[in-house]
């Protein structure tokens, strides 16, 4: 079923526009030609009506505009003409160029200009006068330079679409980064705020645990005394990470950063926290590693390892020793953790799993390799090793 073709308000108004001029032109009795076989005035109203007509198809059906107008064209030349209806028709070619399918634009312009030149070249051979130049002026004028312009003003449009998709893309790509800086800054807040409270809540968890099931006044006291201590450091931990997130302003001194420098006042509060599980944490090669003066990222990482696996010994591990171990060579920081690996007695605090994924996420951040699992001892036991090997790049070493 044919559906009705509804002419753009525009084409309306141009077909309008140039009947009505026509038919003004024609009462004034101004022709563009005269001697014709068909002499009569009304007679050129007929190609310039049909060519009003098709200026409403010039947008909806250019092909066809074109072809009928260029059949109106020529049947007007067999009367006394009108300027309308060749102004008419040089919109319809122009029209043809910027509507028609892109084969129709590439061949177009090519169509009129060889027909301008062999019209050119025609005339001037039968007439052999100089005035018959002009008759391919016109013709140009006609069909070849409204083409042309056709062209220029298609292109720009395309020009100007591949801009605004580039621009659409651009816009959609500049979303996709800030998405993913989004997930990735929550994804390393939620690392920090992990590691850093994790340790002194595990801490409260046990000992609170202990106060409650042992009745006695000394180990109350002493848990107690664990308990806030453990709790005045969290909170502080938790008000360096609030000013990280907070915006801040120009005179503001930069959250100092936990170094390997520190690792030996947070070997010691493992051991006033794990005292009651029986267990003893000792430090080895920390002065190598920090005379190393490894780049920030790598120390913040490596200090961030180091408490996660004292964490999770002091959640999971059985009494006994728990070594660290630093050893920094080869362009690496190797960072190696063990506990005894077993149960043991007393109270224990709920692991979330988080730990583990953290401490990966950050090794792989940084380019590095870890391993966390349980292995045999030498003795007939098991222990829990996590092994951390950071690469340190000499561009990104402090002076």
């Amino acid at each position: 079923m044919l559906t009705a073709i509804r002419p753009h308000r525009d084409d309306a108004v141009l077909a309008a526009s140039g009947l009505l001029g026509g038919l003004l032109l024609w009462l004034l009795g101004l022709h563009t030609q005269g001697g014709r076989p068909f002499a009569a005035p009304w007679v050129s109203l007929v190609p310039m009506t049909v060519m009003a007509a098709m200026e409403l198809l010039r947008r909806s059906a250019p092909r066809t505009a074109l072809i009928v107008g260029t059949v109106m064209l020529v049947a007007d030349q067999f009367t006394r003409g009108s300027l309308a209806t060749i102004l008419m028709f040089s919109d319809i070619m122009y029209a043809a160029v910027l509507y028609g399918t892109p084969a129709a634009a590439r061949r177009i312009p090519v169509t009129t200009l060889l027909i301008t030149v062999a019209s050119t070249i025609g005339f001037l051979a039968w007439f052999r006068r100089p005035e018959a130049l002009l008759i391919g002026v016109v013709t140009g004028l006609v069909s070849f330079m409204p083409a042309i312009t056709g062209v220029v003003v298609r292109n720009h449009r395309v020009a100007a679409e591949a801009a605004r998709l580039a621009a659409r893309q651009t816009a959609r790509l500049a979303e996709m980064d800030r998405t993913q800086a989004v997930v990735a800054e929550r994804a390393r807040m939620a690392r920090e705020l992990h590691d850093m409270v994790a340790n002194h809540l595990s801490a409260v968890a046990i000992h609170s645990t202990a106060a409650l099931s042992i009745d006695d006044p000394d180990t109350s006291r002493n848990a107690l005394k664990v308990i806030r201590e453990n709790s005045v450091e969290g909170l502080a931990e938790m008000r360096r990470l609030i000013g990280l997130l907070r915006e801040r302003g120009e005179d503001d001194a930069p959250a100092a950063a936990p170094t390997l420098a520190s690792l030996d006042a947070l070997v010691d509060q493992t051991n006033v926290n794990g005292a009651s599980s029986g267990l003893v944490c000792t430090l080895e090669g920390a002065e190598e590693a920090v005379a190393a003066a490894l780049p920030t990222p790598v120390e913040l990482a490596a200090y961030r390892i180091v408490q996660e696996s004292l964490t999770n010994a002091l959640k999971h591990a059985a009494p006994g020793p728990v070594v660290v171990r630093l050893a920094h060579a080869d362009g690496e920081l190797t960072i190696e953790v063990t506990s005894v690996f077993g149960t043991r007695p007393g109270p224990t605090a709920p692991g979330s799993g988080a730990g583990l994924v953290g401490m990966r996420e950050r090794v792989a951040l940084l380019g590095g390799r870890i391993v966390a699992g349980a292995e045999p001892d030498g003795d007939g036991t098991k222990i829990w090793r996590v092994r951390a090997q950071l690469p340190v790049t000499e561009g990104t070493m402090r002076e």
